[in-house]
């Protein structure tokens, strides 16, 4: 069973369903199959596209991007989707590493590719709308289907936050057994109409709800890039059940002029994930009756490996929730064993879902005995819910008290003069690190390092209280709006030291 093949037959059995909707254009299930097809045909006699070979996608969501994803599923050739944010030299790393032979580009990237030619003269360029042309008017050949369930399909780069980006492996049947995880989360059936507004160059806006909404025969409404006030349209307009969001998706939603009166009604739910939530941020939909769900995972992962569905949502407010169905997690210790309830341990995963490899690295040491070690921090209690608390590089440990930068931030969330913040580790000869308050704080409040630092009183442990603060305009993020500590820190070294406020308490 390919991708494809789950097009295929939801093609046979249901052809006139609506499988994607985008900008007024419906696209059935039987037209989503036959433009697949034709697209593969044309990829394997056009181009010589064959079982193996990498084709990439730089461009917004369109429909042209899952056709592409199924047609290279149905030949057994890998999709390698492009952050459309990363720079020139970026994209230049990626597309050498993963020796792509082909690259699909929207027209609003045609600069981009021009400019990445002279490093690449023999990658074969293909615009999007030659690809739809391909979908909607080549006659097919009947070339031979190649795709196989455990072949690779999806080579997709992580962010990056550990150095270079990693070339990620995933292949159809670990996708499937993802989907499989995501419709357990999501309670997902055919009668569902998912609204994806998340990039779908990362697993989050790709693979969380999408393509599992398409293996379960459901509707997708696909936007081409996030808009607040679009979203809040068309669940109105155009009444999905589920949505994906991430927490500066939530932000900017909530903060428009129309949220207080937007019809929320059709929604069954709201899921978020990619980064610790501020509990602040859960209330917005609580309060409309609305459970805003969590979903844990990485893009190694599927991601589906750890979520809170929408029965347990209002109860269990910042919890990630409990592992998948089709999912073994543990928490282990700094000794290499599973810690007791209550202690934080380190995230490993084990499930069919996992990623194959990294690519030209599939032994790498974070894949041992089949567990795949996250990296993330998290503790469990007698429910068997799970709490991030953090990632175990972003630990700080001052004064030999272990301190979770996500505790700090939680605290920092809930002050109304302040937008956004983050914790980071810096060193300091006193305490071996402390931790550094890092906000932007709301024009025209008046907020210095002394009202910060009574945010904590009586909230955390003395040792838990940042030591510094710092006033930025704006934190730097990817893609999917998580903050990059490392960015971060290496901003921090280049402030004098007179930016910093400090606390000697």
């Amino acid at each position: 069973m390919t991708l494809y093949n789950v097009i295929e037959r939801w093609a046979q059995s249901q052809p006139s369903k609506t499988a994607v909707h985008f900008q007024g254009e419906d696209i059935s299930y039987a037209e989503l199959a036959k433009r697949a097809a034709r697209t593969s045909e044309a990829l394997a006699e056009q181009l010589g596209i064959g079982a193996g070979d990498r084709v990439a996608y730089l461009g917004y969501n369109r429909p042209e991007m899952l056709e592409l994803l199924f047609a290279l599923s149905r030949i057994g050739a890998i999709f390698v989707p492009l952050n459309f944010r990363l720079a020139l030299a970026e994209h230049q790393d990626i597309l050498r590493h993963a020796d792509a032979r082909a690259i699909v580009v929207d027209a609003e990237f045609a600069n981009t590719v021009e400019a990445l030619r002279p490093a690449f003269p023999t990658l074969q360029v293909i615009s999007v709308e030659r690809l739809r042309r391909w979908g909607r008017e080549i006659r097919a050949k009947h070339v031979k289907a190649l795709g196989q369930e455990g072949d690779p399909v999806l080579l997709i780069y992580t962010s990056g936050t550990t150095g270079r980006p990693k070339g990620v492996v995933h292949t159809p049947a670990g996708m499937i057994w993802n989907a499989i995880n995501a419709m357990h989360c999501h309670e997902l059936t055919s009668e569902d109409h998912i609204l994806t507004v998340l990039p779908m160059f990362h697993v989050g806006g790709l693979c969380i709800q999408t393509i599992p909404a398409l293996y379960a025969g459901a509707t997708v409404t696909l936007h081409e890039r996030f808009d607040a006030g679009r979203w809040i349209g068309d669940v109105a307009e155009r009444k999905p059940t589920l949505s994906l969001l991430v927490p500066a998706t939530i932000k900017a939603i909530v903060e428009q002029p129309g949220w207080a009166q937007a019809d929320l009604s059709p929604l069954r739910a709201v899921f978020t994930g990619s980064s610790t939530i501020p509990p602040s941020l859960f209330s917005h939909f609580h309060a409309r009756g609305v459970p805003l769900g969590q979903i844990y995972g990485a893009t190694e992962t599927g991601p589906v490996s750890i979520y809170l569905r929408a029965a347990d949502a209002m109860h269990k407010v910042g919890s990630a929730g409990k592992a998948g169905i089709h999912c073994n997690v543990r928490l282990v210790g700094d000794d290499g064993r599973e810690v007791t309830a209550g202690a934080v341990g380190e995230i490993q995963v084990r499930a069919p879902s996992l990623m194959q490899g990294y690519w030209k690295d599939p032994h790498n040491a974070a894949l041992e005995d089949g567990w795949f070690k996250t990296g993330d921090l998290a503790r469990q209690d007698d429910e068997g819910f799970y709490w991030v608390v953090g990632r175990s590089k972003d630990m700080i440990i001052s004064g030999g008290e272990n301190v979770y930068p996500a505790e700090i931030e939680h605290v920092l969330a809930m002050c109304e003069d302040i937008v956004e913040s983050a914790v980071i580790g810096v060193p300091d000869e006193q305490w071996g690190e402390v931790a550094v308050a890092v906000i932007i704080k709301r024009p025209s409040r008046a907020l210095d390092e002394a009202a910060v630092l009574r945010l904590f009183q009586g909230r955390l442990a003395r040792f838990k209280h940042p030591r510094r603060v710092v006033f930025v305009e704006a934190l730097p993020k990817s893609a999917l709006g998580k903050v990059q500590k490392a960015d971060l820190q290496r901003e921090l070294a280049r402030m004098p030291a007179t930016s910093m406020q400090r606390s000697n308490g």
